[in-house]
């Protein structure tokens, strides 16, 4: 699979987005462009196993499946989340042992679970009892990690209404059920939602997830596998180093036990500050006050909401926007309306920027779009999804 992946250039010091612009001759092309700085994302596996030294990463790949992203974490020595064969298959093609995934999908079609017993990808996260007779009809040697609901009040995509088990009846409930059926549970799971804004939310879920081990441990199991899931942030820095603070604290008070194999699932937390989008403007139009004064200007782009722009309506991303003029300080600024290019009225990237008077062919850029984008994009109404451009630092 490396033999087809596209050329990566390097650089120096700092990624120059502007240089990187007019040596690609952008002006010229109607399709859009991810400019991704993989130096990003090793800079981000640093400094995960700095603040978090004991928690294993294991990037969730359903949150950017790039092939060029996937061969770096691998050679960093991440683990990996992943929700199907698709993804299993794309991270086992870059010799990632099968003890470095989770199978994190609490429920699989038969041929997926299949395909990870084929390839002795054994942890997988379950939380109903429809789930557990499966697993014991079709992959009995797996290990069952048991997914509790523990949400924050707070997040950016919560999940708990569609996965997780109550983690006082339910959880216990289907121990009992894999004890009864001679199954193997070695551990819990939660995810307190993606972009998790309330970061006691990790704290909580750790002691319910003690209990849960407590009551397995009761059951004659192995408890030695935990896993805190996402909601880490993708481009703030100064939250995830409070996120891990609670974590550590959390994970030391209730996990001492250094047997104990604690894991997470970051996504965005590794890839959405990676990539830069760079989007031309190939339409305008003025919309005039009663006395003819220009009020607002409205740009239509060649990416959009069915593009790279669906982190709008899935993700609940709000996007900014970075434009290449000289002496750009000093020019006014206009109430700015983006769409996309397709001709669906919902195709809309923003109207609260304030930009200076741009035209016809001129460059918008999007920084932070490395996260929920480019593997939901498609190509609706004809319009292609953007290509991407790989940079990475002579070192870091």
């Amino acid at each position: 699979m490396s033999s087809e992946l596209p050329e990566i250039k390097y650089y120096e010091r700092e990624l120059n987005v502007r240089q990187i612009i007019e040596d690609s001759n952008l002006q010229d092309l109607d399709q859009a462009l991810n400019i991704c700085d993989l130096s990003s994302v090793e800079r981000k596996y640093q400094l995960w196993k700095k603040l978090l030294p004991r928690i294993m990463p294991c990037y969730a790949v359903k949150c950017n499946d790039d092939p060029v992203l996937v061969k770096l974490l691998a050679e960093l020595g991440a683990g990996f989340d992943c929700a199907s064969k698709n993804e299993l298959k794309l991270v086992l093609g870059f010799d990632v042992s099968p003890e470095r995934i989770i199978f994190a999908n609490p429920c699989r079609p038969v041929s997926h679970l299949d395909y990870a017993k084929e390839n002795r990808v054994a942890n997988g996260t379950v939380d109903n009892e429809f789930e557990v007779y499966k697993l014991h009809k079709h992959y009995p040697e797996s290990n069952l990690i048991v997914r509790f609901k523990s949400e924050a009040k707070e997040a950016q995509c919560p999940l708990g209404d569609k996965f997780g088990c109550d983690a006082d009846a339910d959880a216990t409930a289907l121990m009992l059920l894999a004890k009864s059926l001679d199954l193997t549970v070695t551990g819990t799971s939660f995810h307190v939602g993606s972009g998790c804004s309330e970061l006691e939310a990790y704290d909580r879920a750790i002691k319910k997830a003690k209990n849960i081990f407590k009551f397995g441990e009761l059951l004659g199991y192995d408890m030695d596998f935990l896993d805190i899931g996402g909601g880490f942030p993708g481009s703030d820095d100064e939250k995830f180093q409070k996120i891990a603070d609670i974590v550590n604290t959390s994970v030391e008070k209730h996990f001492p036990d250094e047997r104990v194999q604690i894991i997470a699932e970051p996504g965005r937390y590794f890839v959405a500050a990676a990539f830069t989008l760079i989007c031309k403007i190939h339409a305008r139009r003025e919309i005039r006050n009663e006395a003819g004064k220009l009020d607002t200007v409205m740009y239509y782009l060649n990416d959009g909401v069915y593009g790279s722009f669906n982190c709008i309506l899935y993700d609940h991303q709000v996007v900014t926007a970075q434009h290449y003029l000289d002496d750009a300080e000093n020019l006014p600024k206009f109430k700015s309306l983006i769409w996309g290019p397709s001709c669906d009225a919902l195709d809309k990237i923003s109207e609260d920027l304030r930009l200076p008077n741009l035209n016809r062919g001129d460059l918008l850029g999007f920084p932070n779009m490395g996260a929920y984008t480019m593997p939901i994009a498609s190509p609706f109404n004809g319009f292609e999804i953007p290509k991407t451009l790989y940079f990475r630092a002579i070192q870091i």
